[in-house]
């Protein structure tokens, strides 16, 4: 889509405060639907909102996002210049449990219309809830982490939820941060590439 999408983006969220499609709207104090670069060629997909990201209004706020935004600024990616940060569902699951597949798929339309309106070129999937969310995949994410995907012609990379490299702190090699941090530099090398070559954004082979 040509053009700013910033004006389409605000309707959206105003239709997203007003959505009644599941219960999670019950109980949150606002929708949480983005932030960032809504022109950005990288847009990254968490899980949901916490408390913190609940009361803002933003998501990857909190200590999660917090270190999200260090590790992709550790590449060069700057999280509110280079990126387009959502979720996929926009309201907080009580006690920050796990959407469940129906509260997924009643988000999910909102999902794929940011991602029309935004366009990115490259989806960062973060943690095993997304991935199914996005992809429909569902499996641990240390196997699926670091593995391309497409979804709808677009380059889709799984990799660890912040939350769980809080738990996981160590930058040995072969850790869970060493492996991430291993994974945003492919991500950077991969938007690097598609500059280089905007017509290999959409491509059906589906081999990196």
């Amino acid at each position: 889509m040509e053009g700013d999408p910033r004006a389409a983006l605000q309707q959206l969220a105003q239709s997203c405060a007003e959505c009644r499609r599941c219960s999670l709207a019950e109980a949150r104090q606002q929708v949480v639907v983005s932030r960032g670069n809504p022109r950005a060629a990288l847009m990254v997909i968490g899980e949901g909102p916490g408390a913190q990201e609940d009361a803002s209004g933003s998501p990857f706020v909190g200590r999660a996002g917090q270190l999200l935004d260090r590790m992709l600024e550790s590449v060069g990616i700057d999280s509110n210049r280079d990126a387009y940060i959502c979720n996929v569902v926009k309201c907080r699951p009580p006690e920050n449990r796990k959407p469940t597949l129906q509260e997924m798929t009643a988000c999910l339309p909102w999902l794929q219309q940011q991602v029309e309106l935004v366009q990115p070129q490259v989806l960062l999937l973060a943690g095993a809830t997304a991935v199914e969310g996005v992809l429909g995949i569902k499996g641990g994410i240390t196997r699926l982490r670091g593995q391309w995907q497409r979804w709808q012609g677009r380059w889709c990379l799984p990799i660890f939820h912040p939350s769980y490299l809080l738990r996981n702190p160590s930058r040995e090699p072969e850790t869970p941060k060493w492996h991430t941090w291993q994974d945003l530099k492919a991500v950077r090398d991969r938007l690097e590439q598609l500059r280089a070559a905007p017509e290999a954004t959409v491509d059906s082979s589906g081999d990196p």
